[in-house]
């Protein structure tokens, strides 16, 4: 039997491919199994001076993001002999990745295409997966989809369970039981009560922070030293009725050297905004990510410690200054232009590829996986779960074959 710790990218189709090819799979999740529009109340709260974007749930924080899909880290995978082709092909087809349609454009989403284009910058569309037959055209995606338009890994765990996986939710994972540095079982607490878990094969899936804390409660050593989080900020402006709120969000993507802006709304830009009389629906906004250094570390108790380089600083100042100069070229008025606080969004590193784990994803701990962000050598600066995807395939097949 194969332990699945973990419902998100890494997780769900890890379950998927392992299930339908008549492996015995069991999943071990901490959070609950919910409705995707339920998803905003299940956001994580980490140390208060962290403002990190992640859920517990079925799904994981696949659930509430914004469906994007862009290949990331090919080059630096390449150095430890991983190259993802045959996976990103196989995963894009299974989700559809693919730009979307002209009618899920919104207006302030083709300004912002516009305005970039005009100022030479590298743009396009954003690949998603996102059912346009099914989208209501919300704005609500990182609130988690009302009309399930969206892919998310619950939909890959539900195909597990269909293929024969076993799914046990609310099962908060302790460690890793060892015998003769290999693991061999499980320990986990599921409504107050301490129970283990015998298996063959554990796949740590639990995202970086969770997946840290694991492996560090089992004693492996170097765990959670460093730490992404890919921050963020959102740039925007007063633009009279855009409506640009209820549209979709993140349709669209500016690369640049340091960072990549994306058009998106933001429930807290409104407040800092120079504008009394400002409106949601009249805000034209931009986010803006960076690749930060992997400067952090994770506690044992899962208390997130980041800091920032001046590096980071930097590229946030490129990135911004760049957002504020679409967004003049966009129609908004230079003179109301604001900035959310810094964010954090897809937390990785923790247990990097050549660090903790093998090519194959294994630790030093014979039968001990870990497939999720944590994995990720360095910061990709963007969407990174398509490469995690991709990741798991390789992984599932490698398991398949093993």
């Amino acid at each position: 039997m194969i332990t699945i710790v973990g419902t998100g990218a890494g997780g769900g189709l890890l379950a998927r491919e392992l299930a339908k090819n008549g492996i015995e799979v069991t999943i071990l999740e901490k959070g609950p199994y919910i409705d995707s529009k339920d998803a905003f109340k299940y956001y994580n709260k980490y140390h208060p001076d962290i403002d990190l974007l992640a859920t517990t749930c079925v799904g994981g924080s696949t659930i509430v993001a914004m469906g994007n899909m862009v290949r990331a880290l090919d080059e630096e995978l390449h150095e430890f002999g991983i190259d993802l082709s045959k996976e990103y092909k196989y995963v894009e087809e299974l989700v559809d990745v693919h730009e979307l349609d002209d009618s899920h454009i919104g207006r302030g989403t083709q300004l912002f295409l516009d305005a970039a284009e005009e100022l030479g910058l590298n743009v396009s569309k954003m690949p998603k997966a996102i059912r346009e037959e099914d989208c209501i055209q919300c704005g609500k995606c990182a609130f988690g989809c009302p009309v399930n338009a969206k892919w998310s890994a619950k939909d890959f765990v539900d195909k597990a369970i269909e293929a024969g996986a076993k799914l046990i939710t609310g099962a908060e994972v302790l460690d890793v039981i060892l015998y003769n540095m290999e693991a061999c079982g499980i320990r986990y607490r599921q409504d107050g009560e301490i129970k283990i878990l015998k298996t063959d094969k554990i796949v740590l899936c639990a995202g970086a922070v969770d997946s840290a804390v694991i492996l560090k409660n089992t004693g492996l050593t170097g765990i959670g030293r460093e730490i992404f989080f890919d921050p963020f900020v959102t740039v925007g402006g007063y633009l009279k009725d855009i409506n640009f709120n209820t549209e979709v969000q993140m349709a669209g993507l500016v690369v640049g050297k340091n960072f990549v802006l994306s058009p998106h709304f933001s429930s807290f830009i409104r407040d800092n905004i120079p504008n009394d009389d400002v409106e949601d629906k009249d805000i034209l906004s931009i986010m803006v990510k960076i690749p930060d250094e992997t400067k952090g570390y994770v506690r044992t108790n899962g208390h997130v410690d980041k800091f920032n380089s001046i590096r980071d600083i930097r590229y946030i100042a490129e990135g911004v200054a760049t957002a504020g100069f679409i967004l003049e070229k966009a129609g908004v008025d230079p003179k109301t232009i604001g900035s959310t606080v810094y964010r954090g969004a897809h937390p990785g590193g923790t247990a990097a590829i050549g660090k903790v784990v093998d090519s194959n994803l294994q630790t030093e701990i014979a039968n001990l996986y870990v497939c999720d962000a944590s994995v990720l050598p360095i910061a990709p600066g963007k969407p990174p779960i398509l490469t995690i995807l991709a990741l798991s395939k390789r992984l599932a097949d490698y398991l398949i074959n093993k």
